[in-house]
């Protein structure tokens, strides 16, 4: 059977590997340097993130209150208790964007120590969020992702290929030293480079899309907590006021939200509850979360609760981000991003030695659909249907790739006959 497909996946993966390959560059190298951001702005904002450790500290409320005296103006709408002494408290105000005006607060006595804004669920700061940008979308926006998703919408493909490569020419005892070292090292990344293209798509725009509606037909959506009027749920505020913040926190801390970094959201009106959120995303994952309404806990959704899928998912997108695990995670991304790198430099190499003096390169010749067994060949058809039908820049450009394979033999032909 391998020796009926090695031609034609031969073949798919040397147009799917530089066609596809700068793309996967850019998206390797910048998800390298954002895996290295943490540490970076550790010390780009050390004024902003640690002040001088005390024994003393000054109640939530006063804190927020120093900050809205820097922002009289603004809206506050969540705030982040300082998650450990030495650490500031964040005070976060509304803004019409994703990215929110923080101010940091030194909980010992109430100072304002800076004003930043904060991008996220995570909190990062613009460092990583530029970075984040240029690795999403090159800073171009929604018509930018298509890069980023066309490069994880190849790249699970392009990896599986090499390894069926390598599989059935293990047998063969003469290969070239730069083949060999590009397929050891595609062994080696082949389980980085799944997950990272995996984790990769449940964010890209339209297969993004698609994984979301599937987890919802399936039930495997992440539980959220309620939403709406709580009354007789122990009561609602009769306003909604920065100085309860203290009395959330205490309720939400008794009702189990242990996590150091926690988020306090201010209700949106008066009838409605506060939530407060673990944002922990190391290991082990804190991110229980509970609504407070009348001092008492109305709502709430924990971890252990999610369907295993949602926590997978979960844990994907934080080990993708680098914060699953610390540093480990951090450093084993520099590994699986360097490997890939060097993947994509080594096959160009093996595709400029092999190149003919003119032309685009010496892809193995056309026709290699003939040797695979037609039943074979429309059992694999209808599956890439399928998978292009659910990865749609998968599908549209396999498409491309193939109408361009003809017309570019078409015209071959032509020129070729006689006159």
């Amino acid at each position: 059977m391998t020796d009926s497909w090695r031609g034609l996946v031969l073949r798919f993966h040397f147009y799917a590997g530089v066609l596809v390959g700068p793309f996967v560059l850019i998206a390797t190298l910048t998800g390298v340097l954002y895996a290295a951001t943490p540490q970076l702005e550790s010390w780009l904002y050390a004024d902003q993130l640690r002040v001088p450790l005390s024994t003393s500290s000054v109640p939530l409320a006063d804190q927020v209150e120093a900050a809205v005296a820097t922002r009289p103006d603004d809206e506050v709408v969540a705030v982040r208790p300082a998650p450990e002494p030495g650490a500031t408290t964040r005070v976060l105000f509304a803004s019409d964007g994703d990215a929110r005006p923080t101010v940091f607060v030194d909980p010992a006595d109430g100072t304002v120590v800076g004003d930043l804004m904060t991008y996220g669920t995570t909190g990062v700061l613009p460092l990583r969020t530029t970075i984040d940008e240029i690795h999403r979308n090159l800073l171009l926006g929604e018509p930018g992702r298509l890069y980023s998703e066309l490069a994880a919408s190849w790249l699970w493909a392009v990896a599986l290929g090499g390894v069926f490569l390598w599989f059935s020419r293990r047998r063969t005892q003469r290969t070239k030293p730069t083949t060999r070292r590009h397929a050891r090292l595609g062994l080696w990344v082949l389980v980085g480079a799944l997950v990272l293209s995996a984790t990769g798509l449940t964010w890209s725009t339209y297969a993004g899309e698609n994984v979301a509606d599937l987890r919802k037909a399936l039930g495997w959506t992440t539980p959220s907590l309620g939403a709406g009027d709580h009354a007789g749920h122990g009561g609602t505020t009769s306003s909604v006021s920065p100085s309860d913040v203290d009395a959330v926190l205490a309720t939400a801390r008794a009702a189990g939200i242990d996590a150091g970094n926690v988020e306090i959201v201010l209700p949106a009106s008066a009838h409605a509850p506060w939530t407060v959120t673990e944002v922990e995303r190391g290991w082990p994952s804190q991110v229980d979360a509970v609504a407070v309404s009348g001092g008492a806990v109305v709502d709430q959704v924990r971890f252990a609760d999610y369907p295993l899928a949602a926590k997978l998912s979960r844990w994907g997108i934080d080990a993708h981000m680098g914060v699953l695990f610390g540093w480990p995670n951090q450093l084993l991304l520099l590994a699986f991003g360097l490997g890939l790198v060097a993947l994509v430099v080594l096959g160009y190499r093996m595709w400029w030695l092999r190149r003919p003096t003119t032309g685009f390169g010496r892809p193995v010749p056309r026709g290699q659909w003939r040797k695979v067994p037609r039943g074979q060949l429309v059992v694999v058809l209808i599956v890439a249907a399928g998978v292009g039908w659910f990865v749609p820049l998968l599908g549209l450009s396999l498409v491309a790739f193939l109408l361009v394979d003809v017309l570019v033999s078409r015209r071959r032909a032509k020129v070729a006959e006689p006159v």
